[in-house]
């Protein structure tokens, strides 16, 4: 197993609250082998530790990212758990998808911060 590879199952893993040995197949019954692999490669990359930016601070552009494309709370939800896991805060989350209704708009913004609400909330 290569080193991003390994990255990509630690990376999941950590998302999905999984054993690293699950993580491929967990990822192949809902996506097959093809997509699965392909994720895993991308995760590793964009995970890497010695990226410039922080744990936290990818884990709000993920979190900005998704919340504009609107139409992905599935996603949504473990991200916001692992962005409280790598540090941000509940009144960051809130503010920085508050902040997004300016920019992506209210209908997106507001089920992004609905969603991440109902994650945080589970997590007191």
């Amino acid at each position: 197993m290569d080193e991003r590879w390994a990255r990509g199952i630690a990376a999941y893993a950590s998302q999905f609250g999984l054993p690293e040995e699950e993580v491929f197949g967990h990822l192949s019954s809902r996506f097959g082998e093809r997509m699965a692999a392909e994720a895993v490669q991308a995760a590793g990359g964009a995970w890497e530790p010695d990226s410039p930016l922080s744990l936290r601070d990818r884990s709000l552009a993920v979190l900005t990212a998704l919340a504009a494309q609107g139409g992905v709370e599935e996603r949504l939800r473990p991200h916001v758990r692992w962005a409280v896991e790598h540090g941000a805060t509940r009144a960051e989350i809130e503010g920085l998808l508050a902040f997004l209704a300016v920019y992506i708009g209210y209908p997106r913004a507001s089920v992004a911060i609905e969603v991440a609400r109902r994650e945080l909330d589970g997590l007191e």
